[in-house]
């Protein structure tokens, strides 16, 4: 049956007892535990992948001046890297990755503390990336790969000739121009050892990088869900929300 919620807002949800409610969760309990035990052999997975030596010097322009790979580490073992997508002549940054964006600061002090750097790249110049961050009142540590094949190696920026082609390699296949853009999201992780050396770990692409996105996971638990048309369609920069009149005791004509 179809229960009126709010006006307009017809849940799709039976109505039933409390006994059918408890029956109905523990079937979802059984998945919610399946699906805790598949995460956890595919974290496992993830451990267990070869990594790749990284032979090539790439360059980082930040606050601190230039900055080679290994460098980004900070002093620790581990790097990951957020590919954002904030291109040379973009005025702003990608919605999505500013809605990812804002799940960071919080989490820094706990990564930094368990030898983990995260830091974000755009191939945007510093100074914009400096200037969007301003705006959108961001601490942790964002760099420019501007002029360096960074973006282009790791599969995240594509030029004018990738666009103009066939077919462009994205999260790990080929996909038409039409399904791609100039500059894509990802995120790679990278290791350093105490000779130095950088090794390139893991990378993951589109969807991918949805677990970091903790309201999302609210989200998910909350009656309605997402409810999205599309994938994030609802998302807007945290500065972009019209502010909703405050609650007053009367409220019918809003």
């Amino acid at each position: 049956m179809d229960v009126t919620l709010s006006p307009g807002k017809p849940s799709r949800n039976p109505v039933v007892s409390r006994e059918e409610w408890l029956e109905a969760r523990r079937r979802l309990l059984a998945l919610e535990k399946e699906e805790t035990r598949l995460r956890d052999k595919v974290r496992a997975e993830r451990l267990a992948m070869p990594w790749v030596k990284v032979d090539k010097d790439y360059a980082f322009d930040t606050p601190k001046g230039r900055k080679s790979l290994a460098d980004l580490f900070d002093g620790r073992s581990q790097l990951i890297v957020y590919h954002f997508m904030l291109g040379p002549d973009w005025d702003a940054g990608c919605p999505g990755c500013s809605f990812l964006s804002d799940h960071i600061d919080g989490a820094l002090p706990h990564l930094n503390h368990h030898d983990v750097t995260f830091i974000a790249v755009a191939r945007a110049p510093l100074d914009k990336i400096e200037a969007y961050r301003k705006r959108m009142g961001w601490k942790f540590p964002w760099v420019s790969s501007f002029g360096s094949d960074f973006n282009f190696d790791y599969h995240v920026s594509f030029s004018k000739e990738d666009l103009a082609g066939e077919t462009v390699y994205y999260n790990f296949r080929e996909v038409p121009p039409s399904e791609a853009h100039d500059e894509l999201p990802g995120l790679s992780a990278f290791y350093r050892n105490e000779a130095g050396e950088v090794f390139h770990t893991y990378s993951s692409y589109a969807r991918g990088g949805e677990e970091l996105i903790g309201t999302l996971m609210i989200l998910d638990r909350a009656p309605l869900g997402r409810n999205e048309d599309s994938t994030m369609n609802f998302v807007k920069r945290h500065d972009e929300y019209e502010q909703k009149p405050q609650e007053t005791g009367s409220s019918c004509c809003h």
